[in-house]
């Protein structure tokens, strides 16, 4: 399925030489002197290492992984991305725009400035499956009555604000739960994976997967050999994650 167009990700932050990093943590458990004074290696000497000895023939040693880290900005997903997005939450760090924040752009949506999908996220048209395994379409005249619904629920939260005095907090209940947010995460590169594969898989939730496929060519350009031995040996196949 198509990435909806107003999902992003982007880079805020990243470790800077991080399979070196995670080699000289690597190389600290086993060496008799100070890591501090040994020279660092080349990264991509480094790279290799690592994946050698961390990560080939299934060794599981993720440990020293957990030294390098990434930032990412996303933007525009539905509220049930973070919602499932934030229960990862050992070696992850999460800030969330808040609701307050968000809700001006949905007042904008009912003075007609915003359009209202750039508020309020719904699937594109299509056949589905439900958890049942039953099969359903989605068609235009539903999403136009559901986007309808949303342009609505958008202007009667303006007017519980404006006219009753209504607080943001109480206001967004009259919303659909799947308006827009955006989010800052870091993860270290072992908690990126684990993300990756809880989230990367098949039955993922359609719209979180589509996040870590945004965020599969950060991670190789990051690591490039850490991400050719994940996308060969774990990518979309529901492994148990370390």
């Amino acid at each position: 399925m198509q990435i909806d167009p107003c999902f992003q990700v982007g880079v805020l932050s990243q470790t800077r030489n991080p399979a070196t990093l995670c080699w000289q943590a690597m190389h600290q458990d086993y060496s008799e002197g100070w890591v501090f004074h040994d020279e660092p290696l080349d990264e991509g000497k480094a790279s290799d290492l690592i994946v050698k000895h961390l990560l080939l023939g299934g060794r599981g040693h993720y440990g020293p992984l957990e030294h390098a880290s990434i930032t990412f900005a996303v933007g525009y997903f539905p509220h049930s991305v973070i919602q499932q997005a934030r229960t990862h939450r050992v070696g992850t760090s999460w800030d969330v725009q808040s609701m307050r924040y968000t809700g001006k752009r949905i007042a904008a949506v009912a003075e007609g400035i915003v359009d209202v999908e750039e508020a309020f996220y719904l699937r594109p048209v299509g056949d589905y499956t439900n958890r049942q395994g039953k099969k359903y379409s989605y068609d235009k005249q539903q999403r136009d009555l559901d986007l309808q619904y949303c342009a609505e629920s958008a202007s009667r939260y303006k007017v519980a604000i404006e006219n009753f005095g209504a607080s943001e907090e109480h206001a967004r209940g009259l919303l659909p739960f799947d308006y827009r947010q955006h989010f800052v995460v870091t993860f270290n590169l072992r908690s990126l994976m684990h993300f990756l594969d809880l989230r990367g898989k098949a039955d993922a939730q359609i719209e979180i997967h589509q996040m870590c496929q945004l965020i599969m060519p950060y991670f190789e350009e990051w690591i490039p050999s850490v991400h050719t031995w994940y996308a060969k040996n774990r990518w979309g196949k529901a492994r148990l994650a370390p």
